[in-house]
């Protein structure tokens, strides 16, 4: 096992060689319904999104669906910081489920982001900066016992990854450093 966002990787690049014109990337743990795939990839399909998120929090259903408070309020938190240093005006970056079309995949410097779970971020940022839009959802949550989740630990690391992508988003934009894309 490589890391979550190297699993990604191979992945998209199976996904790319298979002749896939719509990937959808859905957490295996149960949190989020496939019901949603099919309107994900018609918004794909039709060319409105390169990039479609499932939001959990569109709706307000986040809390109620079981997600914990303290994983709320970072979710926010971080994506408040995401968006002023960004500008995309998500409900949410953090989300495990995605449609990608296959334009947008083979743009992407993939193989140049993390291993670890800030490659959904980085993603985010990059197609932000190529300038696509990215279309957004509502995506019942649904958390219980058996589902996967990061610790506490590795949590931090990963908000911590998140502000750097987005504040190396920033300074790029500013043209202090390398774009990102």
């Amino acid at each position: 096992n490589r890391g979550y966002g190297a699993n990604q990787k191979t992945c998209y690049r199976l996904a790319l060689a298979a002749g896939a014109d719509i990937i959808i990337m859905i957490h295996p743990d149960y949190q989020y319904t496939p019901q949603l795939i099919p309107a994900m990839a018609a918004l794909v399909a039709s060319g409105l999104y390169p990039c479609v998120l499932a939001s959990r929090i569109l709706g307000g259903g986040a809390l109620r669906g079981g997600m914990p408070w303290w994983k709320y309020i970072s979710n926010r938190g971080l994506t408040l910081v995401e968006n002023l240093l960004i500008g995309a005006k998500l409900s949410e970056y953090h989300t495990g489920y995605r449609a990608f079309s296959r334009q947008l995949l083979e743009r992407l410097p993939l193989e140049a982001n993390s291993n670890d779970f800030v490659f959904d971020n980085q993603i985010l940022a990059q197609v932000v900066a190529l300038g696509c839009a990215i279309g957004e959802v509502t995506c019942p949550a649904r958390y219980m016992p058996e589902a996967s989740s990061i610790n506490f630990r590795r949590s931090v690391r990963y908000g911590l990854g998140c502000m750097a992508t987005a504040l190396r988003f920033r300074l790029a934009r500013w043209g202090l450093t390398q774009p990102i894309v």
